[in-house]
């Protein structure tokens, strides 16, 4: 059996890098990157640390509007995949490149595979809302983190090809936490002590391109009782530009970190403030306390077992969450599987 996997974007390298592992030992793995992410340390540096082969392909489309950016995409990997004739398309979550493979496969008729299926945020604004909702009916394979996706897929009318294997991130984290600890420079290299510092992350462009969403942001950071750790996306460093917003002085503005780095950072944080799904993720599998900086999130799990508060961009909710982790830890259950993700979804197709 043939896979053709295409991955764009930071959180993609990640969850590829075990299953593609996984899927090399037993199948043909062609690998496509889109490009979406390109900078050394959004890109090639993940590529370096986790081991992922080179790509097969490289499309270097590059960043640009959604309809432009997923339209180039599309245009390529149809070539790609006619000249490859795979017997699957797999993608990984919810950007631009998970919906341009998606469409590209289903318009040639080539089942799809989709890693991260059926979450949910309920809100279409969303870029990433509509990706993963379109490509999950696109799909002959489903693979759910947690039954909380699967029955979400079950209200939608997804019954067949759906399987719960848990989260395809917890086996990186698992794999790479310790070389982690003993590569990364990191808190130090960012002037703060271990435990004595919060980790914030903002990159979605429902905060980024909205000025009163990141300056609110901005706001109930530069009211927290720690210094801030803030790796800065380019897409907020250009709106911060734009904005004419600066960070307060206890905020720690750095450059993007590779994989090794941000595991060493969440995990030596007091608490995590992000509005990304994947660092709210690794967030709980490394037992720290998690505040989303939006007001839904589709690991609705963290949340209903007390260890992630949603937020906002309010800077009152956000002192308030971090004052409510500040009074008692909850319970910590194994939400999304045990890390053997990448083995159950080869498993699947033998």
């Amino acid at each position: 059996m043939k896979f053709l996997t295409v991955i764009g974007a930071r959180p993609q390298f990640i969850k590829a890098a075990p299953l593609s592992t996984a899927l090399r030992r037993r199948f043909t793995e062609v690998l496509v990157h889109t490009g979406q992410h390109y900078d050394h340390e959004m890109s090639d540096v993940f590529f370096e640390q986790l081991g992922i082969p080179a790509p097969d392909h490289h499309l270097h489309v590059g960043s640009g509007p959604h309809g432009a950016q997923t339209g180039a995409m599309l245009t390529q990997l149809e070539t790609v995949m006619q000249d490859e004739r795979p017997d699957v398309v797999l993608v990984y979550g919810d950007t631009n490149s998970t919906l341009a493979g998606a469409l590209a496969a289903a318009k040639l008729q080539i089942p799809v595979a989709h890693v991260e299926a059926g979450l949910r945020s309920f809100n279409r604004a969303m870029p990433e809302e509509i990706n993963r909702v379109v490509t999950d009916h696109l799909s002959t394979w489903l693979f759910a983190p947690a039954a909380h996706a699967e029955r979400q897929l079950a209200v939608e009318g997804i019954g067949r090809g759906v399987h719960v294997v848990g989260d395809i991130m917890l086996d990186a984290v698992l794999q790479h936490a310790e070389r982690a600890r003993t590569l990364s420079r990191y808190p130090e290299a960012a002037n703060v002590c271990p435990g004595a510092f919060y980790l914030c992350t903002v990159h979605r462009a429902e905060n980024t391109d909205q000025p009163e969403r990141l300056a609110g942001i901005l706001a109930g950071l530069a009211r927290l009782d720690r210094p801030v750790v803030l790796p800065l996306h380019p897409r907020t460093a250009k709106r911060l530009k734009e904005f004419g917003l600066t960070p307060a002085a206890t905020v720690r503005v750095i450059e993007p970190v590779g994989y090794f780095d941000m595991l060493q950072l969440e995990r030596s944080a007091a608490a995590v403030l992000t509005d990304s799904g994947g660092v709210q993720k690794e967030a709980y599998y490394l037992d720290v306390p998690c505040v989303t900086l939006r007001n839904e999130t589709e690991w609705v799990e963290t949340v209903e077992v007390g260890w992630n508060i949603l937020a906002g961009t309010d800077p009152d909710a956000i002192v308030a969450a971090l004052d409510q982790h500040g009074r008692g830890r909850p319970s910590h259950p194994p939400l999304y599987g045990n890390g053997d993700a990448a083995e159950a979804i080869v498993q699947v197709f033998r």
